[in-house]
């Protein structure tokens, strides 16, 4: 059996204010193209599908295509779990059609896959249970054994783990429940199957970058390696970005990373996904396959201006996403920012770095008779060492004007009600006779 692990997508997730959808598109055709080449059999996609609860209708709109292309007109199944940033009820509103082709779409810990019937060109679900399934695979001599872990926060288990408020021991009785799950339905493992776990979870150990949010890496919600079943022939997690071995787990075990680098941070890391080639009563054989997709992170840092620009009009890393970093002993001009940004349109960040001790700093006389746009100017060139662009500017000035407006209407609104109020209290509501309270 040829198994396909890919998980963090982060559909619809931006790099600052650039879209990344053409890229992710650029990723979903290398993964079905992959899928085609390496005649997978079965594919695992362990969680955070989409980058928020509410993704754009493109993203939407993307991952279906990817799991209709990766399901090969119903002749491979595709078993997709909820990650920590995906909506369960929204990524499984479509289960319905999905299982029909055999696209099993999870979103909580205790989601039984036999919900609904699959029965296409060989794919079916054979016995299953919360959190667990065992599933025919077109093209096998051998049925699969499936433990399925979407993201087990405390809501989604639908259980308070621990009456204690410490740390420590929220994060061993977090540990020790995630632990009985998957060895309470390790059970179903057997000698005859090939056994597998997909589970969206931070496992002790693992290479964390700045991109992993709203998960609490490192603290009560860690899980320690051991929990994992020791007979599983693989473990396919999802959630940390850098494609990595738990070596401390007592099976094969592994984080596909995401496809494309979501931070600085991952700035020169390869991307990869997992092929793995498993047979009932041996161990597993792992392939990394790197990614081609996408472009790359990069970060620089230049020495002074004149080397930005060399850098820029050289073409270096003119394929890629840049955050610059600039030494100066001023501050940079707008035209200087804007030609910047002409000669190398991936500049997604430049930050000067004074080399001068201190800044001009804003005292309460230089404050003093300056409009509300002149002192945010000053206050945006004393903390990023550069003059705010006149579209930035536009837009602080809109916001500002929309706020003032909000504020007005409120006054008036509460001024009215305070009349009313008053009023009411007169007893004046029905032409100036009193009401009984």
């Amino acid at each position: 059996m040829r198994i396909l692990h890919t998980s963090d997508w982060h559909l619809g997730r931006h790099l600052e204010s650039i879209s990344r959808l053409d890229e992710q598109r650029e990723f979903i055709n290398e993964l079905c193209q992959i899928a085609d080449e390496e005649k997978i059999n079965l594919v695992l996609i362990a969680g955070d599908i989409f980058d928020n609860y509410n993704p754009p209708a493109a993203a939407e709109e993307l991952f279906y295509e990817a799991v209709e292309g990766l399901n090969a007109g119903g002749t491979r199944p595709v078993v997709v779990i909820a990650g920590n940033h995906d909506n369960p009820e929204r990524l499984c509103a479509a289960s319905p059609l999905s299982y029909k082709n055999g696209i099993i779409l999870l979103g909580y810990p205790a989601s039984d896959p036999g919900a609904y019937q699959v029965n296409r060109h060989g794919i079916h679900i054979i016995q299953s249970g919360p959190g667990w399934m065992e599933i025919s695979v077109p093209g096998c001599d051998h049925t699969a054994v499936i433990l399925t872990l979407p993201y087990p926060s405390e809501s989604r288990l639908e259980e308070v783990l621990s009456g204690e408020m410490d740390e420590v021991k929220l994060g061993s009785a977090y540990s020790d429940k995630i632990g009985r799950i998957l060895q309470n339905n390790g059970r179903f493992f057997r000698q005859d199957t090939v056994n597998l776990i997909t589970a969206h979870i931070f496992l002790a150990g693992g290479s964390t970058s700045e991109s992993e949010r709203t998960i609490q890496v490192g603290g009560a919600m860690t899980v320690d390696p051991s929990m994992l079943p020791a007979n599983a022939h693989y473990a396919a997690l999802g959630h940390l970005h850098r494609p990595q071995r738990i070596k401390a787990a007592p099976c094969q075990a592994r984080y596909s990373g995401s496809p494309l680098a979501y931070s600085f941070s991952e700035a020169n890391y390869a991307k990869a996904v997992y092929v793995i080639d498993a047979i009932p009563g041996k161990e597993a054989e792992i392939k990394e396959i790197n990614l081609s997709c996408g472009k790359p992170l990069r970060r620089w840092e230049a020495r002074n201006i004149g080397q930005a620009l060399e850098w820029c009009k050289e073409g270096r890393d003119k394929n890629a996403w840049v955050d610059l970093e600039i030494l100066t002993d001023r501050i940079l001009t707008a035209e200087e920012q804007k030609l910047l940004r002409e000669l190398h349109p991936g500049l997604i960040n430049i930050r000067p770095r004074l080399i001068a001790e201190g800044s001009e700093s804003l005292d309460y006389q230089a404050r003093e008779g300056k409009s509300i746009d002149e002192l945010f100017r000053e206050f945006y060139r004393y903390r990023l060492g550069v003059d705010i662009s006149d579209e930035l500017m536009e837009e602080f000035i809109k916001v500002l004007n929309d706020e003032e407006e909000k504020d007005e209407m409120y006054e008036t609104g509460l001024l009215s009600l305070i009349g009313s109020d008053a009023e009411a209290a007169a007893g004046l509501d029905d032409g100036g006779e009193g009401n009984e309270a």
